[in-house]
């Protein structure tokens, strides 16, 4: 592995894996606490309609996603503000609808023969430059609304009816939550593939969340403990020659069930 350092696309792939892995940390808090999980999964499937738009009109898979994502984000933030509890019909909606129309379009593209699989399972070592200033950006900009607005956020997150009461602007932090999820969602899929990333997501928050006594502490227990499965299935991946996402998702699912035989004991 240490030999394997000295290739660009190595080292890409553990840059990625680092930024991606704390992104997912801070915002699977955010999805477990507001119980979003499914609507997490729902944008993941969805954002594949990007991707098949992002290659029939020839434009950057990552831009043609997350611009897909971050509208069936607002499509469901506008559904579900007021009726919450019928988001999974819309997420279920959402969800067919995003998935058929990147495969109608993908089959609309002329002499295309596109790697589904790499999108499905992730392809980390594919990472490029472009894709790293991406994923970089996103994480400084989560970073940043987190230090500003983390007491709205929070207040939001457990009891919107009380923050409202309060003052703060519940439908715009229920959105911004919705974006910021859809664009953790896509720059994850790069990681772990669009059928993983839901594993990504809350793994390492079901364990930072037993660790913790915060929702601040949370979210940055879980971007480590991400971290640490992310590299630890890099290493896995390239001495066994797996594919990296599965890889990164079966040392998670390896390690959670460790740390629940151990917590139990206690």
């Amino acid at each position: 592995m240490i030999e394997a350092l000295s290739f660009d696309f190595v080292q890409h792939a553990l840059l990625a894996g680092i930024l991606v892995s704390f992104a997912a940390g801070i915002i699977g808090s955010l999805i477990v606490v507001n119980r979003m999980v499914f609507l997490a999964g729902g944008i993941a499937h969805t954002s594949y309609g990007g991707i098949g738009l992002a290659v029939y009109f020839g434009l950057p898979i990552f831009l043609g996603a997350s611009l897909f994502a971050v509208g069936a984000a607002l499509l469901i933030a506008v559904l579900t503000m007021k009726s919450r509890h019928r988001i999974d019909t819309f997420i279920g909606l959402i969800w067919a609808v995003g998935m058929a129309i990147g495969v109608i379009f993908v089959d609309l593209t002329p002499g295309y023969n596109v790697d589904l699989m790499s999108y499905l399972f992730g392809s980390i070592l594919a990472v490029n430059t472009q894709d790293l200033y991406f994923m970089g950006g996103l994480l400084v900009m989560i970073l940043l609304i987190i230090t500003f607005g983390y007491r709205n956020i929070l207040a939001v997150s457990y009891d919107s009816e009380y923050a409202a009461l309060r003052g703060v602007n519940v439908r715009f932090y229920y959105t911004l939550t919705l974006i910021l999820s859809a664009l953790t969602v896509v720059v994850a899929i790069k990681v772990v593939g669009l059928i993983l990333v839901i594993a990504m997501l809350t793994i390492p928050v079901y364990i930072a969340e037993k660790l913790s006594g915060s929702l601040l502490s949370m979210m940055f227990i879980s971007g480590a403990v991400a971290t640490f499965f992310t590299l630890i299935g890099l290493w896995f991946s390239y001495t066994y020659n797996l594919t990296s996402g599965a890889s990164i998702i079966l040392v998670s699912a390896v390690f959670l069930g460790i740390f629940l035989l151990l917590y139990r004991r206690k």
